[in-house]
């Protein structure tokens, strides 16, 4: 069953079929295989918080990207999510949230019995708040007789596809600075931008060294989606020092173990050879171009979405195209998701799903579905000189434009 399918017995939108990230889509590196091959052997999962090779392999990782760190200051898990949900179970306090957001952010803050906020992004961006709206947000909780403490944030982000402004991410910081959050940036998809000379990311790691923390989740970029494994970065001072002791008390009493052959792929892949990179590289243009594609496919029927800049997916507003919806007898992002999923043979989940409004008929189209229906069409895609020619992406596309046209 598809991640986001479900019977009407079951009723709506319950989380375990919420959506997972968009997949790349292309068969596994020949190079990666190879690395999890030779340790298929092991049989003993990594120590909690990942063995010494994995966390000096993400010191180098982010020193590359200009975050000097020390494996002292690292953990590394079983993917973001297990990550996550220790890092928050550890910190303590309620969380504030980029509206929309991943769709698996909230559900692991309210597993925990914690209260999140959601707060507007800016219309040039996803990802991270308005500084605005999140110092009025925290003002308002705190009145209320809330406490919150942490800000989650992404510097490229799923839903939206978006790359913060440089000046919008450190308004962001300030005001969040100036509220006493500490920030978590989920990291994951910086290595997936789509015109890396032309786009830049800035980390809030860089701009508050003392009161954030950086998820990284390999399988953004570098591992395969069934290979999980994920790291944080913590501040070197005391603060940081105390929450990651008390976040891998989280991940022991959980039992969140890395295995062992795939913490090796993981180390490989954070070593970012010469076969990884250019795979990243490949990947990244290919998902941008189509994404571009479909982008344009939205503007011409007068949908509306923001550029997408990383990432493989697009975040549409259907909203301008209402008209034509209600006569298909959708009427919310929820029916959106059912009837669109259903014309294009793909999941296309909605807002709702990323805590957006269900009045807004907003969904996330992935760019995957679009490269071909097998992995040979798809590595075809991925070696084209321009994977737009190629008769199964045009199929693709000229389905996709089909089925918005017949809304306008």
């Amino acid at each position: 069953m598809a991640a986001t399918q479900r019977t009407t017995a079951e009723g709506r939108g319950p989380v375990r079929y919420g959506p997972p990230a968009p997949q790349p889509g292309l068969p596994v590196l020949p190079e990666l295989v190879s690395v999890l091959a030779a340790a298929a052997g092991r049989a003993a999962p990594e120590p909690v918080g990942g063995g010494r090779s994995v966390r000096e392999a993400a010191c180098r990782y982010w020193g590359r990207r200009g975050l000097a760190t020390t494996p002292e200051n690292v953990i590394a898990g079983p993917g973001a999510p297990a990550l996550l949900l220790a890092l928050i179970g550890a910190y303590g306090g309620d969380v504030l949230l980029p509206r929309p957001c991943p769709a698996w952010w909230t559900p692991q803050v309210r597993l925990l019995g914690r209260r999140a906020y959601h707060v507007p992004t800016p219309a040039e961006c996803g990802g991270v708040p308005d500084p605005y709206a999140l110092l009025e947000t925290v003002r308002r909780v705190r009145a209320e007789g809330g406490d919150p403490r942490l800000l989650l944030l992404s510097v490229a982000d799923d839903p939206t596809a978006t790359v913060p402004p440089p000046e919008m991410l450190r308004e962001a910081c300030e005001a969040a600075e100036s509220a006493g959050l500490f920030v978590v940036s989920d990291e994951s998809w910086r290595d997936t931008l789509h015109r890396p000379h032309e786009t830049l990311v800035l980390s809030p790691a860089e701009m508050l060294p003392d009161q954030a923390a950086v998820l990284v989740d390999l399988a953004g970029s570098l591992l395969p989606a069934g290979w999980p494994a994920a790291v944080v970065r913590f501040p070197g001072t005391p603060r940081g020092t105390w929450l990651r002791a008390r976040t891998l008390d989280v991940l022991t009493a959980t039992g969140a173990l890395t295995a062992g052959p795939v913490a090796g792929a993981a180390a490989y892949a954070l070593d970012e050879p010469v076969a990884v990179a250019e795979r990243a590289r490949a990947a990244a243009a290919l998902h941008g171009a189509v994404a571009a594609a479909a982008h344009r496919e939205l503007l011409a029927v007068g949908a509306l979405a923001r550029p997408p800049r990383a990432g493989r997916h697009v975040y549409a507003d259907l909203t301008p195209l209402r008209a034509g919806l209600a006569r298909q007898g959708v009427g919310d992002a929820m029916e959106l998701e059912d009837w669109l999923g259903g014309r294009l043979g793909a999941p296309t989940p909605g807002g709702q799903r990323f805590a957006d409004e269900s009045v807004a008929l907003r969904v996330r189209l992935s760019t995957g579905p679009l490269l071909g229906a097998d992995p040979g069409e798809r590595l075809a895609a991925l070696t084209a000189r321009d994977p737009l020619e190629l008769p199964h992406v045009r199929r693709s596309l000229e389905r996709l434009g089909s089925v918005l046209r017949g809304l306008a």
